[in-house]
């Protein structure tokens, strides 16, 4: 079993996704705040495993190869981490896909409802976006900032990219329950991203956490900025409850978002037991 050496933040963004910074550079970042340990979870995607794992020598930061996978209830996404999944699995591989397209079309279709009213066209989110990122909203968001219709990411979400200014449209996701699934499919470990982002009422239900656990899921990101204090004393309650390891992350964007490295971390102990649990692929150390 490696030795990990903390602080450790299980949740960040790059490029490759919705973050500012390439793998690499976040690996860097991560290193010049004091990480010990990071891992890489981009939203549908790990296209930016090997890069990061390129620089790990260089900055002494260990690197968990992981994912954000999108999941839906509903209208109501439900994010899940994927940690060291074997990325080559066909089950896993072939839902990103359809997944990064559905993202990809309701971008575009978010884009065309925009541009009725505003200066916004397709080649300005294009321009904000990197080769091979899986597209979504915020890049959106950084083209509305561009194009001056608003003054950064949290503005741009809080105005024209808000549900209820009329232009928002979902994108395909599998149930949470099909989530854990192909995780557990692909030799990976399974962690409910943020869940209590809207309050103790919306936590997950007993028996709909209960059906996740029996599937598989291992774990609930507590300590994550978004969650609300009463949802974290509920959530600590259900984890108890169901012997589910419980981490803290910073859902580090790069300038996407105020969130900074290290301000939640997770234990030492429970990273080594989501590593015993894996299958799929390895951390990568110094």
């Amino acid at each position: 079993m490696p030795v990990f050496i903390g602080p450790i933040d299980l949740h960040t963004h790059s490029s490759v996704s919705d973050g500012t910074e390439t793998p690499a550079q976040l690996m860097r970042s991560a290193a010049a705040a004091g990480m010990g340990t990071v891992a890489l979870t981009d939203h549908d995607s790990t296209a930016g495993w090997s890069e990061a794992a390129g620089v790990v020598a260089e900055t002494g930061v260990a690197l968990i190869p992981g994912m954000e996978l999108s999941t839906r209830v509903q209208f109501a996404s439900v994010h899940m981490l994927a940690y060291l999944v074997d990325p080559t699995e066909a089950a896993l591989l072939a839902e990103t896909e359809r997944i990064r397209a559905g993202r990809l079309s309701r971008a575009e279709e978010i884009v065309r409802r925009i541009a009725r009213d505003y200066d916004l066209t397709w080649d300005d989110v294009l321009a904000q976006t990197t080769p091979d990122a899986t597209v979504g909203r915020p890049h959106i968001a950084d083209a509305l900032v561009a194009r001056g219709l608003a003054t950064d990411r949290s503005a741009a979400f809080a105005g024209i990219l808000h549900w209820r200014a009329g232009y928002y449209q979902p994108h395909y996701a599998p149930d949470p329950l099909t989530g854990v699934r192909l995780i557990r499919g692909a030799g990976g470990v399974p962690v409910l991203a943020h869940p209590g982002t809207r309050g103790a009422e919306s936590v997950i239900p007993v028996q709909r956490l209960k059906a996740l656990v029996d599937a598989g899921l291992f774990g609930l990101e507590i300590d994550h900025r978004e969650n609300t204090p009463d949802a974290r004393e509920r959530l600590h309650v259900l984890a108890r409850r169901f012997d589910l390891v419980v981490t803290g992350s910073s859902d580090y964007h790069g300038e996407g978002k105020p969130n900074r490295f290290g301000e939640h971390t997770t234990d030492p102990a429970v990273l080594e037991r989501i590593v015993a649990e894996a299958t799929g692929a390895t951390p990568v150390m110094p």
